[in-house]
């Protein structure tokens, strides 16, 4: 049986599923795993300005998936991975369904006799 989240789950579920969707955002959040950068830092990598990196670390931070702590001047980023942890279990409840479908799909097949595949052309003609 298949449970549809909250109302107030789904905004952040959008929200993280949105920052997800792009591959530069994804990119910073592998960066992330490793540790926290400076802005300056986590922007290296990246073939674009840092004020390109800053609105995507924007929209990382909306969704909960980024916090920005400045420190004097610098500004740095740490990984908030608990928007993900929301983000699988939605996943995770649409995986046990279809793995349900296709554990049901199979044993129909097993319980079907089988028939040879001579025996069908032979009642075609």
């Amino acid at each position: 049986m298949v449970h549809h989240q909250p109302p107030h789950d789904q905004a952040s579920l959008d929200a993280t599923f949105a920052a997800l969707a792009d591959p530069t955002r994804r990119a910073i959040l592998a960066r992330l795993i490793e540790r926290d950068f400076a802005v300056g830092e986590l922007a290296e990598p990246f073939d674009m300005s840092l004020p390109a990196v800053s609105k995507h670390l924007r929209v990382l931070e909306r969704a909960g998936l980024v916090r920005r702590e400045r420190i004097s001047r610098i500004v740095r980023c740490r990984l908030q991975a608990e928007p993900m942890r929301d983000a699988a279990k939605w996943l995770d409840m649409y995986q046990r369904f279809w793995t349900g479908r296709l554990d049901a799909l199979e044993r129909l097949f097993a319980e079907t006799p089988a028939t040879s595949t001579t025996a069908r052309r032979t009642r075609k003609r």
